[in-house]
């Protein structure tokens, strides 16, 4: 049997890759690219919701049944197209290439979402230690800040935002080999890919989940490029994505607590309403303290979100969970796709993100009412 710890440090360092650095490193990337190819908030916007199309369509094929085998080698394979895509999105100036290589880098990052849930998830739970999936989730805010203090480096010392891809995918390459050694192989017996009857309230779950997807990716994606258009808070550029990142890596100790005390659903409801804050003061409350706020509220609640609706969901199944999982994926994944290029169409047209980060809490706040909808149905079976 798999030693916990480790392998929960084997799913940390797996989400740190394909998601932390894998996914969101754009987000410190994004400014330089956008001087060097003199891009449109529109395609820049299009480019992250690229990745995220492939985010989606990633997440539902890896609930499929067509997907065999073992969930380790998928997940592998899964980690090193990651890193590969990661690494090559610097090796080109077309923005079509760079469309199509993000759309394969979210596609890989959607494969190792589910697959590393799925398998380190069930492998904690069979040793009794499911406390150690904070250690699992904490994986993106450990990338997010990984990878933010290197493209500082990076930058400081010259190098241009190709260099920034680059070095982030051979990052991102360490964690495989590393990965692959904490989380050993065996044999699995999976059940058929059937999560059995719904339970009631997994339908608002999944709307939720979607609307968060939206509710917070807009900050997300354009935090640093807010921080640097603002000339009374752009010291903060090359520190505000890290910020964002060690508030993330801490918060599912605390996301777990929570919902120890009050319920799972309870406190995505609650982590969702202190995102919608975070969100709002990144466009109306633009001094340094403001968006310190903002980048500590986004970085503390959005993977604790995240984990608490994949926990959720996998609560309200039966059998395996990994269609389900696969399905909230996808249902937050659509969410990504449709924020980023709202927000860069909407920038394009008002010459700012305020339009765009207000819908968004908006849509965390309606998220925050369907979970807990989600629970009132769930408690009436």
């Amino acid at each position: 049997m798999s030693r916990p710890l480790p392998l929960a440090i084997g799913g940390l360092l797996s989400l740190a890759a394909a998601i932390g650095i894998g996914r969101f490193v754009y987000t410190p990337i994004l400014p330089f690219m956008v001087d060097a190819l003199s891009l449109t908030k529109s395609e820049a916007g299009l480019i992250a919701s690229a990745n995220f199309l492939g985010y989606l369509l990633g997440a539902l094929a890896a609930g499929q049944s067509f997907i065999r085998g073992s969930r380790r080698r998928w997940l592998l394979l899964a980690l090193a197209l990651s890193a590969v895509t990661t690494a090559v999105s610097g090796m080109t100036t077309e923005l079509a290439v760079i469309i199509i290589i993000r759309f394969f880098g979210g596609l890989a990052s959607a494969f190792v979402m589910v697959f590393a849930s799925a398998l380190i998830l069930e492998r904690l739970a069979g040793a009794g230690r499911n406390e150690l999936s904070a250690v699992h989730f904490a994986g993106v805010g450990f990338g997010i800040a990984i990878s933010a203090i290197l493209v500082a480096g990076l930058a400081n010392h010259g190098m241009d935002w190709r260099y920034h891809w680059i070095f982030s995918g051979l990052l991102a390459l360490t964690a495989l080999i590393a990965v692959a050694s904490l989380v050993p192989d065996r044999a699995e017996h999976i059940a058929a890919t059937s999560s059995g009857p719904w339970r009631n309230g997994l339908i608002a779950l999944i709307l939720a989940y979607g609307l968060f997807g939206f509710g917070y990716v807009i900050t997300a994606t354009f935090i640093v490029a807010i921080v640097r258009a603002a000339p009374a808070i752009a010291p903060l550029e090359t520190s505000i994505w890290t910020i964002v990142g060690l508030s993330a890596a801490p918060s599912l100790w605390i996301w777990t607590l929570v919902a120890t005390r009050s319920g799972t659903l309870k406190a995505f409801a609650i982590a969702c309403i202190i995102e919608a804050f975070g969100v709002t003061a990144s466009v109306l409350w633009i001094s340094p303290v403001g968006m310190i706020t903002a980048g500590v509220l986004l970085g503390s609640t959005f993977m604790g979100i995240t984990a608490l609706g994949l926990i959720a969901a996998r609560q309200m199944t039966e059998g395996d969970p990994r269609p389900i999982l696969a399905l909230m994926t996808a249902a937050f994944g659509l969410g990504q796709i449709i924020g980023p290029f709202l927000a860069g169409f909407l920038f394009d047209q008002t010459g700012s993100f305020l339009s765009a980060s207000l819908i968004a809490t908006a849509a965390l706040i309606v998220a925050a009412l369907l979970a807990l909808r989600a629970e009132r149905q769930h408690q009436v079976i």
